[in-house]
């Protein structure tokens, strides 16, 4: 029987156990579906239509204020913000109110017993109600620790400034792959209908040649030759749209437009060289004042040192005040409502053993973020440097294959008047044109990348795209205001009150 009860008592156990466990249930299809569309809905919602070709600053300013990844850095601020205001809450005192109903099932009665003799000296009594009710507010505040969250609200501050100047970052380097996106669609724009329309006169001619083979006139192995340079020729142009088509695509990603909107550029012929008339030397300066990362590991540097401040503080002793309001219902007391309140000083001696390491390690911290600020400093002038020299490389570049082309452009000239007096044939002006297109392919790409090192020259000096205050959040107001911007550095303006002011010593 003992053995049948346990069986029991087990099999109860078990199924106890089964019937608390925490079953996960996978996501139904619908609901997938569901937020699929709603997030599809928030992604494209409410930006302003495209009216009419889009300009280079347009599709910067659409970036800058609907590119989702600059979204989620505003929102981080925005959250930052908020842990500020949080964390100024830890300086306020504790304050507790508790309030409840207390009961028993018995009478809470005692009785005294005498040390000497043992016996009994006071017959059973109570002094408390079996029911009653209770409530206190209490307030406790130390100051010790007031002065501990003092410095982590100003780190949390500090935090708030970083997430600023990671959002400085995103922005610079959105505006930045937008430029460089921009040049490569327009080289697309510009090109693409030639490529489309060369191909058409390709595949025409690989047709009347196989119509003239199918029908056996002239040598085989010359029309096969033929054929031959045709399909190169188609192959080569294949390559070469395959690598335009996708400049608008990613265009139209940082730009944050819905897939498969069409849109067109303000594309012209004018290849206009950008010039750089800023000294290298300020802009040196601006890059060690005003790059992100630096000034990052400039509020790094100052939470760090509030570390160190806050492993000092906790040697000293803590004072603690403390004042509360009671009530209880019991019927045994003589006041049934009292105020209390004391002072008294608490430390905790181990803290005294700890300090040393915990200070030690604290002015480790300020070591390790004033080295790396340091070597950070060194990368970004190099950033600098390279950034000018891929600037003058891309120059050179551009100009070389600006005189190609207009070599190549000559020439097909001189083709087509050839080709209308019939002397030479469909392949050699085909080759000759395919020749042209090439070359305005390299032009225009090297162009693009012209325009890219010279955008990248003053990003790696930590140059704001946008200036502090902005009349409005109209796409075309955040256009103009980028255009003033870069008209201010092409004349060689980069005024450091337009830049970030330095962390102030604390």
């Amino acid at each position: 029987m003992s053995r049948n009860r346990k069986l029991f008592s087990v099999s109860l156990l078990a199924l106890v156990v089964s019937g608390c466990a925490v079953t996960s249930q996978p996501i139904d299809r619908s609901v997938s579906e569901q937020r699929a569309k709603s997030d599809l809905y928030e992604m494209y919602k409410d930006q302003e239509a495209l009216n009419g070709p889009l300009t280079l600053h347009q599709a910067m300013a659409r970036a800058v204020k609907y590119n989702l990844e600059a979204r989620l850095k505003v929102m981080e601020e925005a959250l930052a913000h908020r842990q500020l205001d949080l964390a100024s809450y830890d300086m306020l005192p504790r304050m507790a109110l508790s309030a409840g109903y207390a009961g028993r099932s018995n009478v809470s009665a005692s009785s005294s017993e005498s040390v000497q003799t043992g016996t009994q000296s006071l017959e059973p009594s109570t002094s408390q109600d079996r029911n009653r009710r209770v409530a206190d507010l209490t307030m406790v505040w130390n100051v010790l620790d007031f002065g501990v969250s003092y410095i982590s609200a100003k780190q949390q501050g500090d935090q708030r400034l970083i997430v600023q100047e990671r959002r400085r970052k995103v922005v610079n380097t959105i505006v930045q792959d937008v430029r460089s996106a921009y040049w490569r669609a327009v080289a697309a724009e510009r090109l693409l209908k030639q490529i489309d329309s060369l191909m058409a006169r390709v595949d025409q001619a690989r047709d009347n040649s196989q119509r003239m083979s199918d029908q056996r006139i002239g040598d085989p192995v010359q029309a096969l030759s033929y054929q031959r340079s045709l399909i190169q020729a188609t192959r080569q142009l294949e390559e070469q749209r395959k690598a335009l088509s996708l400049a608008k695509t990613e265009l139209a990603t940082l730009i944050n437009l819905a897939p498969g909107t069409s849109f067109t550029l303000a594309t012209s012929d004018d290849y206009s060289i950008p010039e750089l008339k800023v000294d290298l030397g300020v802009l040196e300066n601006e890059a060690l004042a005003t790059r992100p990362e630096l000034r990052e590991q400039d509020y790094q540097t100052r939470i760090s040192a509030a570390e160190t401040r806050k492993a000092m503080l906790r040697l000293l002793p803590g004072l603690e005040f403390s004042a509360g309001g009671h009530y209880d219902s019991n019927s045994f007391l003589v006041n049934d409502k009292w105020a209390d309140f004391g002072v008294k000083v608490t430390w905790n001696l181990f803290n005294v053993l700890s300090a040393p390491a915990a200070i030690d390690v604290a002015k480790a911290g300020e070591d390790v973020a004033a080295a790396r600020r340091q070597a950070m400093s060194v990368a970004v002038l190099a950033q600098l440097y390279v950034a000018k020299a891929n600037y003058q490389e891309a120059l050179r570049q551009f100009k070389t294959s600006q005189q190609l082309a207009n070599i190549d452009g000559q020439i097909v000239g001189q083709l087509r008047s050839r080709h209308q007096a019939a002397g030479i044939g469909e392949l050699e002006l085909i080759q000759g044109e395919l020749n042209t297109l090439q070359a305005d392919l390299r032009r225009d790409l090297a162009y693009a990348d012209l325009r890219n090192a010279y955008g990248q020259i003053f990003a790696s000096a930590g140059l704001d795209p946008l200036p502090a205050q902005l009349s409005s959040t109209e796409v075309q107001a955040i256009a103009g205001a980028l255009a003033s911007q870069e008209s201010k550095w092409a004349a060689g303006d980069i005024a450091a009150a337009q830049s970030p002011k330095a962390p102030a010593a604390k």
